[in-house]
């Protein structure tokens, strides 16, 4: 039987395709659609609080934040509180664009725990939960 990092790690490869094929065609990719949410959740965010809350390193932060500022998906304002600081925020064509994937995302989400009953799901998110938590 495989152990479960080796299942955790096959299901995160198969969200990270199944997601980047279903934002692809809104010209973003799974990372950059990663980064977008954290934004929704909680905007104005520094590069480093970004990077940390997206999963990503910081170098590639960079090029992730370059490029949706580029499509006018986020915005960098100074930090009032600390001028050497940008803060990064979404803009509304960032909020749109998450508004149109966010269908897709939920089918793909639906798919992904669609042999599983209502509890099990509530159980697989719950111990997902506890899981990251044991090791954050």
């Amino acid at each position: 039987m495989p152990s479960l990092l080796y299942l955790v790690k096959q299901l995160e490869l198969a969200v990270r395709a199944r997601l980047d094929e279903v934002v692809r065609g809104h010209g973003i990719t799974a990372l950059q659609y990663t980064a977008l949410t954290v934004l929704e959740r909680h905007d104005g965010l520094s590069a480093a609080q970004l990077a940390r809350d997206s999963f990503v390193t910081a170098q590639s932060t960079a090029d992730l934040v370059r490029a949706l500022e580029t499509r006018g998906l986020i915005r960098r304002e100074r930090n009032p509180a600390n001028r050497r600081e940008l803060l990064i925020h979404l803009t509304v064509e960032g909020r749109t664009l998450l508004a149109a994937v966010d269908a897709p995302v939920r089918d793909l989400e639906s798919r992904m725990i669609t042999k599983l009953t209502a509890d099990q799901a509530d159980g697989f998110r719950q111990s997902l939960i506890t899981a990251w938590q044991s090791l954050a």
